[in-house]
């Protein structure tokens, strides 16, 4: 066995599969395209498309190197040896093409020949059933019988993602640590044995079965491989450490955490775990920001959010209470960067998301010490709820509690913590719902033998001829769509664009003979089959009839002015504002276009001005857009945008304005600049923490848009008399008269309140100071409060209160002369009125303010004074 660095293994293992004619794919991105999951969790995830027969494969033969987060197990980081939110999964892949045979011998050569694992040290593990597995093993590669262990569906089968689809037994490698713990029974130890004495390194997935929703197998037509070989682990063996921690795809990160946070590894157990922790989740947290994931309170942001909070907590644990995960993923990019680039093009934003985060939940830590210590008062036990409340509301972790409560004598209610964690599992659980993979995507496989791909001619034309090749109705084949009725037509090649990557759906007519359609919506449920959704407004439409097919023009013409300004955005926005920009999703629509990216900060006014500059400049310019079809290896290395949630194929669209876009795209767009008319910007807000979104318009729009402001200006101009350049002013004009005015009216007001006209005063003798009652009607607070001072000094001293009689209630002030405060309390006094009154108030001995909602108590008060004195 030979030592090897994590970077060694890793280009070996790409090199060695390359020389079996297999393709090197660069790692796809951590968010996938599959609704049944979060991020990519395994090296298959990017092809499960492919697994389930959806699409084609472009490559029978493929090898990767995928970055992958997993957080189900995030607990056990940073206390076992291998448990890891981000890890690297090396992976072979055969799609219908080799089988068991070539991937088990394959597997083994890569591991004794190019690797020097000693083969006495390996053992391997087959499915329960699995004989062919077992001859090829003992027969063909020459494992001995005793060292090959069949095991049952719970650890050598490999189920479906979800309740039914491709599923198939494995068979996995393992190597002899030579040591375990508590073992039951060390003569017989074998991978059987969980004392951890074997450690499983390569996993083979047999893909050959699908599983219906009984759990009934039948054969695939089509055979795959799915093989997974962890980086780190292998680091680990290869480098004759226990754990991966330990390695050189660690161990460098973990020097920045001893300098940063001047703690030393190795040296306490308790302080090596949260080193080990912060160490895991710096690499999840800097793949997670480069790649789009931004934090929030939900989904994927959420996620993102609890590890880089947890990491921060982990640091509070050692001591050190100041941002610092920003500067250790630059480490992580050092490292790393070389592989996987973006982590070094996007990592100053990445930087400004983190430090942003952490300056925020250091506050929020803040805030959680003050809870925790209010709480503690007169406490002898901390309950569940108590605890879920300070990690919930606080985002404070049990583990912290336990270390401040330590030597308290304070004991903590752990078991009713969980059942409240439990809980909230639940109810997370119960909040995703049943999110199934492709939805009814059977629907349409049974027919696509029938129809197979349809052929999109929309790049060219807008109007084309074409046979209905199936009708749909409610899930069912049909032969006839009936007038008045709606339901699905697939055709073999249509104008009508399919909705996808963020540009919507055509919309338009399809003509027969016999029958007049309108078509409504327009996707692909499954490879690439374009389904019209149409309602037939005269006629009937029958399978096989000969179909003339009508885009609506001005629709489509609207949206590709927008489609093609959106990229104009992307570009201006990225050389304007900076290179860290990427496009988080976007809308093309017919009347507006909506752009999300990546940015820690709104634009300025002078920012957004230059954006919307730089777009009119090279639509002012009319410059050809041009669209060629290439595939990936010709765009290697070229200055091409391709964004992280889009799927592509082995050809790509790569759309060009010269000299300043060019992106990968599937959509629509105008054939020049000039097309697409006036640009402007409506609206720049902000979506989410680092994500902002542009909302434009184009073309007839903003035409529109700007002849309502000119006859808007036109009206204003004409009710004020004014020329236009003297509106403003005139504007500001009346809005300082208003403001002079109302000031006039609150200051008359306080005149005639602190006035001896008014009617309804009472003066009396009570314990032997002077009183003055005032009745008022709709007075504003604040003459009230000046209306009293007024008051007090006229009348020489005393005490003043002011009712103020409102529509269905009552407001009123106390002011007590500050000589009297030690014998009379206005807050005291306001209270009592107000609680006799049906309302509340108070406040200090000098001044107090209150009201109530029973009026027809004000008459009795006043006669009774005297009692609330």
């Amino acid at each position: 066995m030979k030592f090897m660095t994590g970077a060694e293994i890793r280009e070996s293992y790409l090199n060695f599969f390359e020389s079996k004619d297999h393709k090197r794919i660069q790692s796809a991105s951590l968010i996938p395209n599959d609704p049944q999951l979060m991020f990519t969790v395994a090296g298959m995830v990017p092809f499960k498309p492919i697994f389930w027969g959806k699409v084609e494969a472009t490559y029978k033969r493929v090898t990767t190197c995928q970055k992958c987060v997993r957080t189900n197990d995030i607990e056990n980081v940073g206390r076992t040896p291998r448990h890891q939110t981000f890890f690297e999964m090396l992976g072979n892949f055969s799609f219908g093409d080799y089988f068991k045979r070539e991937a088990i011998k394959w597997g083994w050569e890569f591991v004794t020949e190019h690797l020097a694992l000693p083969e006495e040290l390996l053992w391997v593990s087959i499915y329960l059933d699995d004989d062919e597995a077992f001859s090829i093993w003992r027969d063909e590669v020459g494992v001995p019988e005793k060292k090959i262990v069949r095991l049952g569906k719970a650890d050598n089968w490999w189920g479906p993602a979800g309740p039914s689809g491709p599923c198939g037994p494995d068979s996995e490698i393992f190597i002899d640590r030579g040591y375990g713990n508590n073992c039951p029974d060390p003569e017989n130890c074998s991978p059987a044995c969980d004392c951890g004495r074997f450690l499983e390194f390569w996993n083979l997935v047999f893909t050959e079965f699908n599983q219906d929703e009984e759990g009934n197998l039948s054969y695939l037509e089509r055979k795959n491989i799915d093989t997974g070989f962890g980086l780190e682990r292998a680091a680990s063996i290869l480098q004759s450490v226990d754990s991966n921690f330990d390695t050189d795809l660690f161990i460098p990160i973990i020097r920045k955490i001893e300098e940063l946070l001047g703690v030393k590894y190795k040296e306490k157990e308790i302080s090596d775990v949260s080193i080990k922790v912060i160490a895991d989740h710096a690499r999840s947290i800097a793949f997670m920001v480069s790649d789009g994931v931004l934090p929030s309170n939900e989904g994927r942001g959420y996620v993102l959010r609890r590890v880089l909070r947890r990491a921060v907590r982990h640091s509070s644990l050692l001591g050190y209470d100041s941002p610092f995960l920003y500067r250790i993923v630059e480490t992580v990019a050092e490292q790393m960067g070389n592989v996987y680039p973006e982590l070094k093009n996007r990592l100053s934003f990445t930087q400004e998301i983190i430090m942003k985060e952490e300056e925020r939940f250091l506050s929020t830590l803040l805030n959680g010490e003050k809870r925790l210590k209010s709480i503690l008062v007169d406490k002898k036990e901390l309950s569940g709820s108590e605890l879920f409340i300070l990690h919930d509301t606080y985002g404070f972790p049990l583990e912290l509690v336990e270390e401040i409560v330590a030597d308290t004598g304070v004991t903590l209610d752990k078991e009713g913590y969980e059942r409240e964690m439990k809980l909230q599992r639940e109810r997370a659980r119960e909040a995703l719902g049943d999110r199934k993979y492709l939805g009814n995507i059977e629907v349409y496989s049974s027919i696509f033998p029938t129809t197979g791909n349809s052929k999109f001619t929309g790049y060219s034309r807008l109007e084309d001829r074409s046979t209905i090749v199936a009708i749909l109705k409610d899930g069912d084949a049909m032969e006839v769509l009936e007038e008045g009725e709606t339901g699905d037509v697939i055709l073999e090649k249509t104008p009508f664009y399919p909705e996808r990557g963020g540009q919507v759906t055509d919309t338009g007519l399809i003509e027969t003979e016999t029958a007049l359609a309108r078509v409504e919506s327009v996707f692909i449920p499954y490879q690439e089959m374009i389904v019209h959704r149409i309602s037939v407004e005269e006629g009937t439409l029958r399978v096989k009839d000969q179909a003339r097919l009508t885009v609506d023009t001005d629709r489509r013409k609207a949206i590709m002015r927008n489609h093609t300004a959106t990229h104009l955005l992307h570009a201006a926005l990225r050389k304007i504002i900076g290179g860290h920009i990427h496009q988080s999703g976007s809308l093309v629509l017919p009347d507006r276009l909506r752009f999300d990216f990546s940015h820690f900060q709104s634009l300025s006014t002078d920012e957004i001005n230059k954006v919307e500059n730089m777009v009119n400049e090279e639509i002012l310019k009319a410059k050809p857009v041009e669209k060629a079809e290439k595939s990936f290896d010709e765009i290697k290395g070229e200055d091409v945008m391709a964004l992280f949630e889009e799927k592509y194929g082995d050809k790509v669209r790569v759309i060009t304005v010269e000299g300043f876009s060019r992106e990968l795209c599937g959509g629509t767009h105008v054939n020049n600049t000039g097309e697409i008319g006036l640009f402007k910007i409506l609206s720049e807000t902000s979506v989410a923490a680092g994500t902002r979104r542009i909302e434009a318009i184009t073309g007839t729009t903003s035409l529109e848009y700007f002849r309502n402001l000119f006859n808007r200006q036109k009206t204003i101009r004409e009710v004020l008399e004014v020329p236009e350049d003297v509106i403003i002013q005139r504007l500001q004009g009346i809005l300082d008269e208003l403001r002079s005015g109302g000031q006039e009216i609150v200051r008359l007001k306080e005149k005639l309140l602190s006035g001896d006209a008014l009617m309804k005063d009472k003066r009396m003798t009570a314990k032997g100071v002077n009183l003055l009652i005032r009745r008022v009607e709709n007075a504003p607070s604040s003459a009230l409060r000046n209306g009293a001072d007024v008051l007090l000094s006229k009348e020489n001293g005393g005490i003043v209160i002011i009712f103020n009689e409102l529509e269905d209630s009552i407001s009123f002030v106390v002011k007590v002369e500050k000589k009297l405060t030690d014998r009379f309390k206005a807050g005291e006094i306001a209270k009592k009125i107000a609680h006799d009154l049906g309302g509340g108030g108070g406040g200090r001995p000098d001044f107090a303010q209150a009201g109530g909602k029973d009026v027809s108590k004000l008459e009795a008060i006043i006669d009774r004074i005297d009692e609330y004195l």
